[in-house]
């Protein structure tokens, strides 16, 4: 039986039970069929298809092409070559992929749809943008597309081992304006708090959504940052605390100073100095870039769920997972500099299920938490 249409005369983020609908309605669809574990509160994982194309340059399709036409142009040029996703394969770093996703789509008017990377994805350095037919932008679908979706993958420092089905990134589902003003973020931080310290609610800074800095206070050995190696084993994105950090990741303890210099295209992994919670009737997104904040980028995987830093225990907030490049010059960040905002964003409803433990969410509880593949990092012997 079909759902109840959407009311595209409302605005927001659709939830996880309109995400439902939209599956057996059919206006998302897949080969093979979505999986349950595929459903976030507010958001959807999108898999790997069967094949890739390893190609000279990211491009966009423009206004008048499909991105399968663009990839028969790449084959004709010799600028291309497939890939088989059937079984694990290796993507290098430095090279540019793209892989037509499991996933297609038949939106409703009305629906649109905008993609980020997975928390997992980001946290490895690995760039991937969404593609559909005909855009002139990535990461977005507009509203009424109907079509394939192809994900572009350029991993930065690690090489990575991947195969059909794996997810690597997600995609959220908008109706008309869902974004909060400065104001409306003031009055919703007053009712139910968004920014702690120490498990309890404090001021919140909201100048275009709400600014979170670095934390990089000295604890003792307890890291304040880690640096990716260069030169590092593969790593099979489908092993989950499998890999020493060790071999990938160079600590970085903090200083009396509470200063880091950041190296010209190093890749750093930070967290913020406040806990941030996205309310249950709300999503949010972390701005990846800001000219105002230095020469340096903050954030590849933007989506926060809905319930992210609710604590069972009644206090709040959960630290973002700052994923940090410096580029041109080395540039001097210190402990409290403001270095992001979070975006807030109304849903439709409030999702039938939150991020957190009951979800099996990977980041419930994170402080500076590496991705998932990596095992705990071994504490030094006490002398």
């Amino acid at each position: 039986m079909p759902s109840d249409p959407i009311d595209t005369s409302d605005h927001g983020i659709l939830p996880i039970q309109s995400l439902r609908a939209g599956i057996r309605d059919g206006w998302i669809a897949a080969e093979p069929a979505i999986l349950d574990a595929q459903l976030q509160p507010a958001s959807l994982d999108l898999r790997l298809g069967t094949s890739a194309y390893r190609v000279v340059s990211s491009f966009l399709p423009g206004p008048e092409r499909t991105v399968e036409q663009k990839l028969d142009d790449l084959q004709r040029s010799q600028e291309m070559y497939e890939l088989d996703l059937s079984k694990p394969t290796v993507l290098e770093r430095g090279c540019v992929y793209i892989v037509p996703l499991a996933e297609r789509l038949a939106l409703p008017a009305g629906i649109s749809g905008i993609a980020s990377p997975k928390s997992s994805t980001g946290r490895l350095d690995v760039f991937t943008r969404l593609i559909v037919d005909r855009a002139s932008g990535f990461e977005q679908v507009p509203a009424g597309y109907s079509g394939p979706m192809y994900l572009e993958i350029a991993p930065r420092t690690f090489s990575i081992v991947v195969r059909a089905g794996d997810r690597m990134n997600q995609i959220r589902f908008r109706v008309g304006s869902t974004g909060t003003s400065d104001r409306q973020l003031r009055e919703a931080h007053d009712l139910d708090p968004m920014v702690f310290a120490g498990g309890a609610s404090v001021e919140a800074v909201i100048a275009d959504g709400i600014w979170v800095s670095v934390d990089l206070a000295a604890r003792g050995d307890d890291p304040v940052a880690y640096r990716a190696r260069r030169h590092a084993p593969l790593l099979d994105i489908s092993k989950v605390a499998h890999y020493d950090p060790l071999d990938f990741w160079e600590p970085i303890r903090g200083d009396a100073a509470g200063r880091l210099i950041l190296n010209p295209d190093d890749f750093y992994l930070m967290a913020s100095r406040e806990g941030v919670r996205v309310p249950p009737g709300h999503s949010a997104e972390m701005v990846p870039y800001d000219t105002a904040s230095g020469e340096f980028r903050v954030h590849y995987a933007g989506f926060f769920d809905p319930g992210f830093g609710h604590r069972p225990d009644g206090t709040g907030g959960t630290p973002a997972v700052l994923e940090v490049r410096s580029h041109e010059v080395p540039f001097a960040l210190e402990h409290g500099q403001r270095v992001a905002r979070l975006k807030y964003e109304r849903l439709l409803a409030v999702p039938d299920v939150l991020y957190g433990r009951d979800l099996g969410s990977n980041y419930a509880d994170q402080r500076l938490t590496l991705a998932k593949f990596f095992r705990p990092l071994r504490r030094r012997a006490a002398p």
